[in-house]
């Protein structure tokens, strides 16, 4: 018996396998939107917690520099610490890309390269400096280098103070970066700083 589906048949099976299409479709687009937004959210945690702890790092090295040597091991253990958080954001900038909004992209791009020079403008003098002075260690009162190599610790220090206090300058933008990935984190990056300032 040969079999001849009607009109209403054809119509209802075209109809189904267009709906279950559509609805293969749609489940994917919703997949696919879910793990775009959980990418962001976690890139947003990763670098709101990079740049928070170095907003803490920095406060740390505000005050280790108001006491004693103000360039002394403890204020550069917390500037090395400091920019390790960077050489952190260097073996994850790729995850930066997951977060949508190019601005805010832009902006912690420039804040990392801001920072970064400033950090390494404070390390280098500091070498430089403790290298300039155990030269001036090793020659003796009227060595007639003597005047020239204290005239350039008193540049380079002049220049790691201009590049500490930049960093420092820098480090204010930090608070304006965390109020834009909080939302997209779904965190309160505040309480960190809050913690770390009341011990």
């Amino acid at each position: 018996m040969n079999f001849q589906p009607d009109t209403e048949t054809l119509l209802a099976v075209v109809l189904g396998a267009a709906l279950a299409t559509a609805g293969g479709f749609t489940e994917r687009q919703i997949e696919r939107n879910f793990q775009r937004s959980e990418k962001e959210r976690n890139a947003a945690l990763l670098f709101g917690e990079l740049l928070n702890t170095m907003r803490v790092i920095l406060h740390f090295a505000e005050e280790a520099r108001g006491r004693g040597d103000p360039y002394g091991p403890i204020t550069l253990r917390f500037v090395r610490a400091a920019r390790r958080e960077v050489e952190i954001y260097d073996r994850n900038r790729e995850t930066l890309l997951d977060l949508r909004q190019a601005l805010m992209r832009a902006q912690i791009i420039t804040f990392i390269a801001r920072i970064s020079f400033s950090l390494d403008g404070v390390l280098d003098s500091s070498a430089e400096i403790e290298a300039i002075e155990h030269d001036l260690r090793s020659i003796d009162q009227n060595h007639p280098d003597r005047p020239e190599l204290e005239r350039r610790i008193a540049a380079i220090t002049e220049g790691r103070k201009t590049a500490f206090d930049f960093a420092l300058e820098t480090a204010q933008q930090i608070k304006a970066l965390l109020a834009s990935l909080s939302p997209i984190a779904k965190h309160n990056f505040e309480v960190t700083e809050a913690v770390a300032r009341a011990q």
